[in-house]
């Protein structure tokens, strides 16, 4: 029986992961890649001897690394070696405020008593509600396609959704349990960085918290580049073919089926047709009017998360007190979540994140040297330029060098910006985005956009705008989800 061809559109994390799972059931897999090579957000550079990991950097929920690559009978350690990282990463709220938190649990109760009398063990109680949250929502809820409300309709799942808090605001669950304001900085970081706004989050992702504090801050020595490569590598042994420089421009149709895909180097046939790349690209530039599922008004409507303007730095020298990851709240936490989602604005005084990569892993600088990452969560959809851009490197530079005791912009030897119009050039990003939808409760499974089109046959989606969401590890999880939807409708249909 001649094999079912599958044409996946973009070799990101779920592309790749979508690829991987209908190879292992017999499918023929194609990966078609804009860019010249695979990872999407997640590609790198080297410049000087500097590596930079150009999207993700943080390494959390080992675990759906380890089921990921443990369902194709290899491990993470095949690939990459991890570390664990200790501290986890440090904030600075001001000047000599500094906060580095620890790897063990024991170790960070006794900091959150410090902050706050009985802080620590209430800790424990919100860490315990939380590892059940990830248990069921990791291993359940976000395996589930997000197709029909029927998916939810167990008693047990019912039962579970409500005691996970889902109708429930995060902002109002972490109140419950701290009222120190560095201590619900702290714990509301994730959901800012990676969603929407804590008041209009669902309380089930304090699992975020559990990820972050109880499975741990991880790194792949090499760089999170390392992950790409070990996926593509194990995607090839089980027989997917990927195409680079390989730009989609539209699709050949009989009635409701698309039969082949157009790119700029040819035309590939398909049986299946996975989109992994932006859905709004491919829904409102690739496809007819007539067979798209979602009209413009509904995607003006959409709540998106966060974009990013970021810099790549390579420096002369090594910094001194810095850790690998740092987070810089010395400014209002709540007017910047404002300017993000509630009125879209480039921030008046923003929060930021800077990475220095090289403090655990001499191999991504030259010896002697740091490599350097800064980002600026952003709203989505903004005008960027360089002059705003090098307004807000002054900005965030003149914050991270007063607050940590370095000087950095003398010992710059590379740099690189990346925003909103990069995201767009690079990646079609709708608005500009750089991590998708936010997880709001009306942005949720079966409210996100759909993972099968309404309108054409055997098209799919994967990927950070459709189920389960943003993030790496819902990435990985999403390319699995697709892939089992199609290998459904083969076995239904053949």
């Amino acid at each position: 029986m001649e094999r079912k061809k599958a044409i996946v559109i973009g070799a990101g994390f779920s592309g790749i992961a979508a690829a991987t799972s209908l190879a292992v059931e017999g499918f023929d897999v194609t990966v078609l890649e804009k860019n010249s090579t695979p990872g999407g957000r997640a590609r790198y550079f080297e410049e000087e001897g500097h590596v930079f990991d150009m999207g993700p950097s943080w390494y959390w929920m080992p675990d759906v690394f380890d089921r990921y690559f443990e369902r194709f009978g290899a491990k993470t350690a095949d690939y990459y070696d991890l570390k664990r990282l200790d501290p986890s990463y440090s904030v600075f709220f001001g000047q000599q405020d500094r906060m580095d938190i620890p790897a063990k649990l024991e170790a960070l109760c006794e900091l959150f008593e410090s902050y706050e009398q009985g802080s620590g063990a209430r800790l424990k109680e919100f860490l315990k509600q939380a590892a059940y949250k990830y248990e069921v929502g990791i291993n359940d809820l976000v395996y589930k396609p997000g197709r029909s409300i029927t998916e939810f309709m167990s008693p047990s799942l019912l039962l579970d959704m409500l005691r996970m808090d889902i109708f429930q605001s995060f902002h109002k669950h972490i109140r419950k349990f701290f009222s120190n304001e560095k201590l619900l900085k702290l714990m509301e970081f994730p959901i800012l960085f990676l969603g929407a706004t804590p008041q209009n989050t669902p309380a089930l992702y304090s699992l975020m918290n559990y990820a972050d504090i109880s499975l741990g801050t991880w790194y792949p020595m090499g760089g999170m580049f390392k992950i790409v490569e070990g996926m593509v590598s194990l995607a090839k042994k089980n027989g997917v073919n990927f195409l680079y420089d390989h730009a989609v421009s539209g699709y050949q149709m009989e009635g409701n089926r698309i039969v082949s895909v157009q790119t700029s180097k040819g035309s590939y046939d398909a049986d299946i047709v996975i989109g992994g790349a932006d859905y709004h690209h491919m829904e409102t530039k690739l496809l007819p009017k007539e067979f798209q599922s979602y009209s413009k008004g509904y995607w003006d409507s959409r709540v998106m998360a966060p974009s990013s303007l970021l810099f790549y730095l390579g420096l002369n020298k090594k910094l001194e007190g810095v850790s690998h990851h740092m987070l810089f709240f010395d400014e209002d936490f709540g007017k910047h979540a404002e300017e993000i989602y509630e009125k879209p604005q480039w921030p008046t005084k923003p929060l930021f994140y800077a990475s220095v990569p090289s403090v655990t892993d001499p191999s991504v600088a030259p010896e002697g040297k740091d490599t350097m990452f800064v980002l600026i969560p952003t709203a989505p959809g903004l005008e960027d330029s360089e002059e705003v851009r090098e307004k807000y490197f002054d900005v965030v530079m003149d914050r991270f060098e007063r607050l940590t005791g370095n000087t950095v912009r003398d010992a710059i030897t590379i740099k690189r910006t990346y925003a909103h119009r990069d995201f767009v050039q690079d990646y079609n990003a709708f608005k500009g985005n750089a991590y998708g939808l936010a997880n709001t409760l009306r942005q949720t499974a079966i409210l996100k956009p759909s993972l099968k089109s309404k309108k054409v046959s055997n098209l799919y989606y994967t990927g950070q705008l459709t189920t389960p969401g943003p993030g790496v590890p819902p990435s990985l999880i999403s390319g699995q989800v697709v892939a089992k939807e199609v290998q459904k409708a083969f076995n239904t249909t053949k």
